[in-house]
């Protein structure tokens, strides 16, 4: 009986890993996506080879978080609990990547995990404090480090990089040339040494993303399994990178949607900011062992660039007189990339285009709804059950 139920958590282990795929393609390589610089098919091979590596590297720290110290007693890890905890994960996680949201996994599998603790008495509160206490701070620095670059860098690097969107273009701009037996790199033909450089520093961004979610998410499909002693990390990490490659090539084409073309027309000089403070946050705190969101991280960050960028219109003797200051997020669109930016203060507040120029308001919506309930219906779905329903009572 105990290997059945073995073989049906680490089935449903795969689940979870598929739905992963899904949710975090969409972050990492949408804007890449979205600007027709690569394909999805290339967006979902370099995701599970980048995935991967931050698993077999760094992942192994954020896995005994969750499946050896977020609980006191890892006994309640019993097959029949992980092939529910997992069943909340995966559930939920699918529900927001049909609706082509990608949902924070961190916050789905902490939450699933410490309804189990907590229904059994075996949460250690120490440990969910610290990583709440994570969960808040990360953020909130994401927030100021990008609201800096948006007010003092920002232009610089927009002037410098000159990344332009190949949206319009029939093909994408980075492709695979298999005419000769060696697969080589290849560039639209039109492609000056600039946008060829650009191309690649999108590329190698989402490529950071995709190892820092590695880093991070792995956990979250493997750690109740790991927790129980039963199998290895390593085989595990294997058979969680196979099934997050699934997902990568499959369900991840609607996130990609979502975030490549619906959600936002941030620039892409933007989208490489954002994504290295993000991807940088993330991977720092998963070194220590705990499970960052990417995606609150990376939201906090667009609107902190926003804000700084717009804070430009007003110089700090500005503030001491009590001019006011025009902020929005929608700052981010002023500038078009490789365009020279006026100096702090020669801006007009209105030159600064409004937020609904940065953001389609109804998938915003959508997208911050789905973010809040998917974690949700994990934690309460696997409370309610471990709590109240007899075949999984301890």
């Amino acid at each position: 009986m105990t290997e059945v139920l073995l073989i049906v958590g680490i089935l449903v282990a795969i689940f979870v890993g598929y739905n992963i795929g899904g949710a975090t393609t969409g972050p990492a390589f949408g804007p890449a996506v979205g600007a027709n610089v690569i394909t999805k098919l290339m967006a979902a091979a370099l995701m599970s080879v980048f995935f991967f590596l931050g698993a077999i590297t760094i992942g192994p720290q954020v896995v005994d978080t969750l499946g050896r110290e977020l609980v006191t007693d890892t006994a309640i890890f019993t097959m029949r609990s992980n092939v529910a905890v997992l069943f909340f994960i995966g559930g939920a996680l699918f529900i927001g990547n049909y609706a082509g949201v990608p949902a924070s996994t961190s916050m789905t599998a902490v939450g699933a995990i410490a309804a189990l603790g907590l229904a059994t008495g075996e949460l250690d509160f120490a440990v969910l404090g610290q990583i709440v206490v994570w969960w808040i701070v990360a953020p909130i620095i994401g927030f100021w480090v990008a609201g800096m670059i948006g007010r003092y860098f920002y232009p610089r690097i927009n002037a410098w990089v000159a990344i332009e969107s190949n949206a319009d273009g029939e093909n994408p701009m980075v492709s695979i040339d298999r005419s000769s037996v060696v697969p080589r790199l290849q560039f639209g033909k039109d492609a000056d040494r600039r946008e060829i450089t650009g191309a690649l520093v999108v590329v190698g961004i989402g490529c950071l993303m995709a190892f820092s979610s590695g880093t991070s998410n792995i956990a979250n499909a493997i750690a109740p399994i790991y927790g129980t002693g039963d199998v290895d990390m390593i085989p595990l990490i294997l058979i969680g990178s196979a099934a997050v490659t699934i997902g990568c090539f499959t369900i991840a084409r609607r996130t990609l949607d979502t975030l490549g073309n619906d959600i936002t027309n941030l620039p892409l000089t933007a989208a490489i900011v954002v994504a290295v403070i993000s991807s940088g946050i993330v991977i720092g705190l998963s070194s220590i062992g705990i499970p960052a969101s990417f995606v609150v991280i990376a939201t906090m960050s667009i609107v902190g660039l926003g804000w700084g960028r717009a804070t430009r219109t007003t110089t700090l003797s500005d503030v001491r007189a009590g001019e006011e200051t025009h902020v929005s997020v929608g700052a981010l669109t002023a500038e078009q990339e490789g365009e020279p930016s006026p100096e702090i203060g020669e801006e007009e507040p209105e030159d600064i285009p409004s937020a609904s120029d940065l953001f389609n308001p109804s998938t915003t919506a959508r997208v911050i709804l789905m973010q809040n309930v998917v974690p949700i219906l994990s934690t309460v779905g696997a409370f309610l059950t471990f709590r109240f329903v007899p075949i999984f009572g301890f």
